[in-house]
């Protein structure tokens, strides 16, 4: 009972050092997960991360102590069930994401299990002797004999997602030497900082960040600018707007500024402005004449001296 104890007084002592050096934790789902995979996650964060696996009971006897220094832990209560562990880190969480779901392994149908995705049984030879034909027939799998052997003629789903494996198909998986399952850890939760969201959140790109935050910029500036409520967002909208605002004014009437000078110029003495529009279109002709004509004369060229019908 002593060494008992100990052993959660250590582990009360490890999980509130671990809560108090990472900000933030990844919850994950070890359902079917084997000891050596465990250790080859373990290695693989070794200098990222931290695994800490415990049974439920003492995890929330351990977060209740020090909830009140750290209640944003509270937030992680409900998740406590289950076949769960921690991975603490401070490093990119992306990264070790990655790494995380990384680790999986192929696993043959068992009878009773669910099946995590559909399972096809692909066409092609089996190399099985008639005899085992009623497996096939009892699952709906076409067949015929062909040399003497079983050859499935069409591929065929025999379990979907989420279906419960029964005997004759982990019977069937396990005689074609088909392993369809792959099990590894699963995130059910991450934890940085106090905040608690899916590991589908850390898939978003810093594009797609770029463009929410420009769509949402944009309707911000839209509604500011039809509410008439001013904003960040739209203040150079409304500055352009009402220096448009004042130069119609200065147009309309006899006040003047510098900024509306040359449009009262232009409109006050349109013949000066019409004058120099010709003079400019007509240099830029002459401009364009004169490089067409070096392309002419190496046109005229390449007759080589003959006419047309010579």
């Amino acid at each position: 009972m002593g060494a008992t104890r100990e052993k959660k007084a250590a582990y009360f002592t490890k999980l509130r050092e671990l809560v108090e050096e990472y900000k933030s934790l990844f919850i994950v789902g070890v359902d079917n997960v084997s000891s050596q995979q465990m250790h080859e996650v373990r290695k693989a964060l070794r200098k990222d991360a931290v695994v800490l696996m415990g049974k439920n009971t003492m995890v929330r006897r351990a977060m209740r102590g020090f909830i009140t220094e750290f209640p944003e832990y509270e937030k992680l209560m409900p998740l406590i069930k289950g076949n769960i562990g921690f991975i603490f880190t401070n490093a990119d969480l992306k990264t070790i994401k990655d790494v995380v779901l990384a680790n999986k392994v192929a696993a043959p149908a068992r009878a009773g299990a669910i099946a995590p995705a559909d399972v096809f049984v692909p066409a092609g030879n089996t190399g099985m002797e008639p005899g085992k034909t009623s497996f096939f027939q009892a699952l709906g799998v076409p067949t015929k004999i062909a040399r003497g052997t079983i050859e499935i003629t069409s591929d065929v789903r025999i379990l979907e997602k989420d279906q419960k494996v029964g005997p004759s198909e982990a019977s069937l998986l396990n005689m074609l030497n088909i392993s369809p399952f792959t099990y590894g850890l699963t995130i059910i939760q991450v934890f940085n900082e106090g905040n608690l969201f899916p590991a589908s959140i850390l898939d978003i790109t810093d594009e797609e960040l770029l463009g929410h935050f420009t769509t949402a910029v944009s309707t911000i500036t839209q509604i500011s600018l039809a509410s008439g409520y001013p904003t960040v967002a739209a203040v150079s909208h409304q500055i352009v707007n009402s220096y448009k605002n004042i130069l119609a004014l200065s147009v309309a009437t006899d006040y003047t500024f510098e900024g509306s000078e040359q449009i009262k110029d232009r409109i006050a003495n349109p013949e000066a402005y019409a004058a120099a529009a010709p003079a400019a279109a007509a240099s830029s002709s002459s401009a364009a004449a004169e490089e067409a004509a070096p392309a002419e004369e190496e046109e005229s060229d390449d007759d080589m001296g003959f006419g047309l019908f010579d």
